[in-house]
């Protein structure tokens, strides 16, 4: 189990304010995020260039290095040796493509074309190593209506230690930016209630929950790639060596999608990410992953099922029988089955609406994925956890590893667990909630307990219950937790029973009393009138 810490996914709005209100009145609310996001990826990859660049220069003067040496000449040819930089992914920045020029020039009356110089850099620099980059860094401040004070107020605010890699390394400071304007300004940005960036301790329980050591991992909305860096924080933490593992993801959004590659950029991770919207527009028709981590948009509506081709492989079956117009919930869930190798498994953020709706062509999808013995796990989720939405999620666990024929997983295809967290949480202030270390492991060694074969499960009232097929079909397939664990054991407080119905009725009969004298008194004061 990983020891890591788990954090308030926002510990800056203050200075993300800010610099939102730098940008007032010259750039739109929705596109805050498009101008901030990329000079902090430039911040972080000059940051890892001149810590290594220093550590290199400390190296030329430690006797017990093999870096040791006092000839200039030679400190001089590997301080500019692209090597030294790629071995500790990160690269040679041109000197004004660093974030330190952008600082010390910030006050310039040119400093709009600075910036955009400075990507454009940054930009080709990036492109030589890792071709799939171009392209990430567009040239947006020139043609922006921002002034140059408006810009150099921004460059300022941005070098703030908190936003700073620097000083954070393990947080994932670009996605939890981009889940600050998202939510922020989220009318704005016009992409309702349903798309958001996912918290980091969701993240990491989806990703504790199933595992992923080694082979492909997709995510079909992968907005941010916050799904992926905790897959790596997973690795790292357990050893791992992120050479085993391959990225593969799909966004509809492409500044998102910019975001998204930055991210992965900066962990130094090999993928393939591409645009299109995976409902319509599955852009990895081949690929079966071994893990799927994802978090898709709740309850789309009007997204055109009618355009699907007929034969469509990912449909369970004939498309007017499996799809709505209404909601793609059940679109979605199809889409990952079709994608999960004959081993693969997928846990899945979902709307609560999801486990219990009634629509034809979402309730056949869910039927046919209990029938078929699809389903592992179902995992209510608190309230609060998202900023950025109030819709009641769940996690689905989706599973091809049901038969227990790899060994290490017991045979479990006619049962489902249940687990209910609705009481688990923690409120880091009035409107987030987020789950601690051992909310994350209790949930996951749960999990594990149930489903390994070495595990030691038992159910437990009000909180988890491992319910058959038949148990499920029972509840017209119904796959809310709460109709499966029951309620929590109350413990016994040693007060018989009698003499707890006495008291009940004593204080019953006194607020009769008092609502008796309360009505006399109301209608005395009508009589006044």
């Amino acid at each position: 189990m990983s020891t890591n810490t788990t954090k308030a996914d926002i510990n800056f709005e203050k200075e993300l304010w800010k610099a939102a209100n730098e940008l007032r009145g010259a750039v739109a609310e929705n596109q805050y995020k498009d101008y901030i996001l990329p000079l902090i990826f430039l911040k972080h990859i000059s940051e890892r260039y001149e810590l290594r660049r220093d550590s290199l220069k400390i190296l030329f003067n430690d006797k017990s290095s093999e870096y040791f040496t006092e000839d200039i000449e030679e400190q001089n040819y590997v301080l500019e040796d692209p090597d030294e930089y790629l071995s500790e992914s990160t690269y040679i920045i041109p000197e004004k493509a660093t974030w330190q020029f952008l600082q010390d020039n910030a006050e310039q009356d040119n400093i709009k074309v600075l910036v955009d110089d400075a990507f454009d850099l940054l930009d080709q620099t990036l492109a030589t190593y890792r071709p799939d980059l171009k392209g990430i860094l567009p040239r947006i401040f020139v043609k922006s209506q921002l002034t140059a004070k408006q810009v150099a107020g921004l460059i300022n605010l941005l070098a703030n230690p908190k936003l700073s890699e620097k000083e954070n390394p393990d947080s994932d400071i670009l996605g939890r930016v981009y889940e600050y304007y998202i939510g922020k300004f989220a009318i704005a940005e016009g992409s309702g209630a349903g798309q958001f960036f996912t918290p980091g301790s969701i993240v990491r329980l989806l990703v504790e929950m199933i595992e992923p050591y080694e082979g492909k991992i997709f995510d079909a909305a992968c907005g941010s790639g916050g799904m992926f860096v905790q897959s790596l924080k997973f690795l790292q933490a357990h050893n791992g060596d992120k050479k085993n593992i391959s990225i593969y993801g799909q966004e509809r959004y492409d500044g998102t999608l910019r975001l998204c590659k930055m991210n992965l950029a900066l962990r130094d991770l090999s993928f393939d990410v591409r645009l299109g919207d995976s409902l319509l527009q599955d852009k990895f028709p081949d690929l079966e992953a071994d893990f799927i981590i994802v978090n898709p948009p709740f309850n789309v509506s009007q997204w055109h099922p009618e355009d699907l081709p007929e034969n469509d492989p990912r449909l369970f079956g004939p498309k007017e029988e499996f799809t709505t117009d209404g909601n793609a919930n059940y679109m979605w869930m199809q889409t990952f089955w079709s994608h999960l190798s004959d081993t693969g498994t997928a846990s899945v953020v979902m709307a609560n609406g999801a486990m219990t709706s009634n629509n034809k062509g979402e309730k056949n999808v869910r039927q046919h994925m209990v029938d078929n013995s699809m389903v592992d796990c179902i995992v209510r989720l608190p309230d609060k956890l998202f900023l950025t939405t109030g819709i009641p999620a769940c996690i689905f666990i989706l599973s091809k590893n049901r038969d227990g024929k790899d060994g290490v997983h017991r045979e479990r295809s006619n049962d489902i667990l249940f687990i209910d967290t609705s009481k688990m949480g923690t409120m880091e202030s009035r409107k987030l909630r987020v789950f601690t270390n051992d909310d994350i492991n209790k949930v996951t060694e749960i999990y594990h307990n149930w489903r390994n074969l070495d595990g030691s499960y038992k159910n437990e009232d009000g909180f988890c219950y491992s319910a058959t097929l038949e148990e499920v079909k029972k509840q017209d397939y119904k796959l809310t937790p709460g109709i499966y664990v029951g309620t929590e054991a109350v413990e016994d407080d040693g007060i018989p029973f009698e003499d707890k119905m006495e008291t009940l009725k004593a204080q019953l009969e006194t607020q009769f009393e008092k609502g008796n004298a309360l009505q006399k008194q109301i209608l005395e004061n009508f009589d006044k009138f």
